[in-house]
């Protein structure tokens, strides 16, 4: 089974910390979506079935597409696909465009869970970040959805930021799990290069990240989830009742996923393919052909060596409550794994459960540092 990531690169404003791909100018947003169509229809053989589980809307923000939009891509993908009846259908929106009209419409479609951008419950916050919405937005948006019958809801938050004390971040996790959302994602703020938020902080106008402070506000947050009867079945990300994210869950365990518009990633099991982040070159060079075949001109791709693909498994299988399993690694990676994994294990970092390994609680801080040391590098060997 399969899923489809669709791209939607549009935003009413620029957040301080994104890095993702999107544009605040929105005058070729129509044209947009036909040619996000037109893509559907032309990589229709590029995944290894028609079957899907998941349908994702990712951005940029798509809770600025119209109620039209929505259903003409919806088309598309029908037209091709067979869909899953309990298919997870997810749109990423934001606070203040979840208006009780706006959510009505959304009703109508295919759409089954949102993932709403909350970032915090606090204007201080909400200023440093840049974001569109205001506190109160952050919490109406949430019992308006479900009021209308959302009741699969994922929000996301952010701690570590200069603006957030512990107490504050306290606070942001008792609004959160007190509003009925059954996921929520929660990431540590990420000055990422060339961004506003990179230059801020070069230039001095504002306070770097102060990582000891994102480390108490992550234990906390591991605290007050379980407290709170949330499972963190993967480093950021944490649900009640088994409500994991299926489409996310996809790319953590290596399934095949087409994605569509630019900017977006696609892999069928062997290989990777991205198409290059640009609004104009997207439209235009899919508006230009005529043949069945996505233009080559707009995309790169790369094969997944098996060097590769060992890291990548070990890099997010380590981030999840599944681990990885060394029965799934030829002898070349599981000799070399079992080498590097005892100094781990000994440091109580890491669990050992038959043959699969995992990070334990005190490991979860420290995953990344931890996937890297059990990389495979060819020059080592």
């Amino acid at each position: 089974m399969s899923g489809i990531y669709i791209h939607i690169p549009f935003c009413k404003q620029a957040c301080h910390y994104c890095n993702f791909h999107f544009s605040t100018t929105r005058n070729q947003q129509d044209q947009m979506v036909d040619m996000i169509i037109k893509e559907i229809y032309l990589r229709n053989d590029y995944l290894p079935s028609n079957h899907l589980h998941s349908i994702y809307f990712g951005g940029g923000t798509p809770s600025l597409l119209t109620l039209a939009q929505i259903e003409n891509i919806f088309k598309a993908i029908y037209d091709i696909y067979d869909v899953d009846q309990k298919a997870e259908i997810t749109l990423e929106a934001n606070p203040d465009d979840l208006s009780p009209k706006k959510i009505a419409l959304l009703r109508q479609t295919p759409i089954n869970r949102l993932s709403i951008g909350v970032q915090s419950f606090f204007d201080t916050d909400l200023a440093y970040m840049n974001r569109a919405h205001n506190q109160e937005e952050a919490k109406k948006c949430i019992d308006y959805a479900l009021q209308a019958g959302f009741t699969n809801l994922t929000i996301d938050l952010i701690y570590g930021s200069p603006t957030t004390s512990n107490d504050q971040w306290y606070e942001n996790l008792k609004i959160a799990f007190g509003t009925g959302i059954n996921h929520l994602s929660a990431y540590c703020l990420t000055v990422e290069p060339r961004t506003a938020l990179d230059h801020f902080i070069r230039t001095g106008k504002q306070k770097p990240v102060d990582e000891r402070q994102a480390s108490k506000q992550f234990d906390l947050l591991i605290k007050e989830a379980e407290t709170h009867g949330f499972e963190q079945y993967e480093i950021s990300n944490f649900a009640r009742s088994n409500a994991y994210a299926v489409h996310n869950t996809s790319y953590w365990q290596g399934k095949p996923y087409l994605g569509i518009g630019p900017s977006a990633h696609s892999f069928d099991g062997n290989n990777r393919q991205w198409t290059k982040a640009n609004n104009a070159t997207y439209i235009r060079e899919l508006q230009h052909t005529n043949h069945q075949r996505f233009p080559t001109s707009i995309y790169d791709q790369e094969k997944i060596t098996p060097t590769v693909r060992y890291n990548e498994y070990v890099m997010t299988g380590l981030r999840t409550k599944w681990g990885v399993d060394t029965a799934q690694m030829t002898s070349r990676f599981r000799d070399h794994f079992l080498l590097e994994v005892k100094k781990h294990l000994k440091a109580e970092k890491m669990w050992v459960r038959g043959t699969t390994y995992g990070l334990t609680k005190a490991g979860r801080i420290l995953a990344d540092g931890i996937a890297s040391d059990l990389f495979y590098m060819e020059s080592e060997y």
